[in-house]
């Protein structure tokens, strides 16, 4: 196994065109644990970590540019309020060590989809950078990014620079099933975000379909039933009945598998059980949101 080094971004992106199959290493939250039990033998390894620019963020007038080694540690200090969702799953991410060195940029490398970040960026609508020596940069919706079990859009050539995420113009929620608190791999996790400036809900599945999957059906069933009851002005609570269809659609929307974490119809009704708390615990902070504008 042959090991590249490169100093720069360019020199990165030059070494992958010359070693297509060569696979990138930074946080190697993933990477590392195939190697070290000898699931994977890569011909090539690309060190990224000399690479500064991928550990750089700035936040814009409606987004965050989110390196792919800004480690996860750092998106729950310095970014909660702009990106909540994706703090929420940071502090779910294994322990204090690997969320310092662990980023976004692995996660959506690897494709797993029980990666702990797929929910939130699914629920938030990001964008995933990408670039590569001889075609430049492009960016892929995060909706068309998980192309299959452990596979993404990524050319041979490319590598994963930064995420765009929108800043959150409303409240958000992750919640996630493990056998315990702290290193874990999730059963099943969910993600939701509510967006009060297009009046719109996006969700976002974890482990419980072979890529990270959307309820579409749900978000859309919800996106009507919030307007035809005029919640979004109203504010008014989410009847039981809407909460309910809202849970059952998502819990549809899965595909998941029997293994050795839980069985298929347990991430079923978890999933469904996860959508039903996230949507009542975002629609409260939206409705208290709205009460403290409306006393000032």
């Amino acid at each position: 196994m042959d090991f590249l080094r490169p100093a720069s971004w360019e020199e990165a992106l030059a070494a992958k065109g010359e070693h297509p199959t060569a696979v990138p290493i930074a946080g190697g939250t993933d990477v590392m644990v195939e190697i070290n039990f000898d699931h994977r033998r890569p011909e090539y390894l690309l060190d990224l970590n000399r690479v500064g620019d991928l550990y750089e963020w700035e936040t814009g007038e409606d987004s965050v540019r989110l390196g792919a080694s800004v480690p996860y540690s750092t998106i729950m200090e310095q970014l909660r309020a702009e990106l909540p969702g994706l703090a929420l799953a940071s502090h779910t991410v294994a322990s204090p060590q690997i969320r310092n060195r662990g980023g976004v940029g692995g996660n959506l490398g690897t494709a797993s989809p029980a990666g702990d970040a797929h929910p939130a960026l699914l629920a938030a609508g990001a964008e995933v950078e990408v670039a590569s020596a001889a075609r430049g940069t492009r960016m892929i919706p995060i909706d068309a990014f998980y192309t299959g079990v452990k596979r993404n859009a990524l050319e041979p050539d490319e590598l994963i620079r930064a995420v765009h995420v929108k800043k959150a113009d409303g409240p958000q929620q992750y919640s996630k099933v493990g056998t315990r608190n702290a290193m874990v791999i999730a059963v099943c996790a969910f993600g939701l975000a509510l967006h009060p400036r297009t009046r719109t809900v996006r969700t976002g599945i974890g482990s419980a379909a072979p890529t990270p999957v959307r309820a579409e059906a749900a978000e859309e069933f919800l996106n009507a039933a919030l307007a035809e009851g005029g919640f979004w002005d109203n504010g008014k609570i989410i009847t039981p009945s809407v909460a309910k269809q809202f849970a059952d659609l998502c819990a549809a929307a899965c595909n998941p598998i029997d293994d050795v974490r839980g069985t298929a119809s347990y991430r079923r009704h978890a999933v469904g059980v996860m959508a039903r708390r996230t949507l009542t615990w975002t629609w409260e902070s939206y409705r208290g949101a709205r009460r403290t504008e409306g006393a000032a």
